[in-house]
């Protein structure tokens, strides 16, 4: 029996008059997981997400959401929550006015686990949201995602500009709820720390390309630092990285061979990302660079 996919993505292309955005990216990413999404600046991210919310149209080639065309219909929308990089929310509004107008567009709206969560928060339902911090902007912006009670959850670098608590903040009550609502999620983010934390699924972005994707057990499981000549390692090693004598390379065979076994050293996840961006920008990674990556 097939699993059921929450996103699949066949020679999906988006170009901005000469600029490539996105080139034939091919996804078939399985539903029930936490998906980190990461790149450079410029790779493509939010452009796959506003494919994904439908925000968009692709130039070329197919991607369907939960099955089906993304937002193809009232029903299909209601079954996806997005969360912005700039958590938008109307100044002028209260938070309770927030509350009123999703439950007035969303037919699935959970009016209590929206009060439940805005009292969690500390929020105070008669404030303004233009007078909002960015940390409570965007526990609101997460609340009325979640409370449509969508089976995917969307979210494009929500806590870039956030402060390290506010940050963990948000980061905690995604996890709550995505548990909650059984849902799936995708996070674009720059800091691995956040991917590390809460993601179970990688999604390697660079160059308008997917270079690496799967989940983050799978992968760890098959990247390995090794020492020695790269252009001697066993057949079917794919060397992604190299410095000094030493390579991060994928295939547990490199491992099982005698003579590379004995340096072979597991790859963190950080190792992972940097080797695939360096090597879609044909530079040299830092196997021990910071783990910011730039959005």
């Amino acid at each position: 029996m097939e699993t059921p996919l929450l996103l699949r993505a066949k020679r999906l292309t988006k170009r901005y008059g000469r600029r490539a955005a996105l080139t034939e990216c091919d996804l078939a990413i399985p539903r029930g997981h936490v998906v980190g999404l990461v790149g450079p600046n410029g790779a493509g991210k939010s452009t796959l997400l506003q494919l994904a919310c439908g925000l968009i149209e692709p130039t070329s080639g197919t991607l369907s959401v939960l099955g089906s065309r993304p937002a193809a219909n009232a029903a299909h929308l209601a079954r996806v929550g997005f969360v912005a990089q700039d958590t938008p929310v109307y100044a002028s509004f209260s938070i309770a006015d927030h509350l009123k107008m999703g439950a007035w567009l969303n037919p699935s709206w959970d009016r209590a686990l929206a009060k439940r969560r805005i009292a969690a928060v500390g929020l105070d339902p008669a404030q303004k949201a233009g007078r909002l911090s960015g940390g409570q902007r965007a526990q609101l912006a997460l609340t009325i995602a979640a409370a449509k009670r969508p089976e995917l959850l969307i979210f494009d670098e929500p806590a870039a500009a956030l402060d390290p608590l506010a940050r963990k903040g948000f980061m905690r009550a995604l996890v709550e709820f995505v548990s909650e609502l059984g849902a799936s999620a995708v996070l674009s983010s720059h800091l691995l720390s956040d991917v590390e934390q809460v993601c179970d699924y990688l999604v390697v972005l660079c160059n308008s390309r997917i270079q690496v994707a799967g989940p983050v057990r799978d992968l760890l499981a098959s990247h390995h630092r090794i020492a020695g000549d790269p252009a001697k390692m066993p057949a079917g090693v794919e060397v992604i990285w190299t410095e000094h004598g030493r390579a991060l390379v994928r295939d547990n065979a490199a491992v099982r061979d005698g003579a590379a076994a004995r340096d072979a050293e597991p790859a963190t996840l950080e190792e992972l990302v940097l080797a695939y961006m360096s090597r879609a920008a044909g530079t040299v990674a830092a196997p021990h660079a910071s783990a910011t990556v730039s959005r």
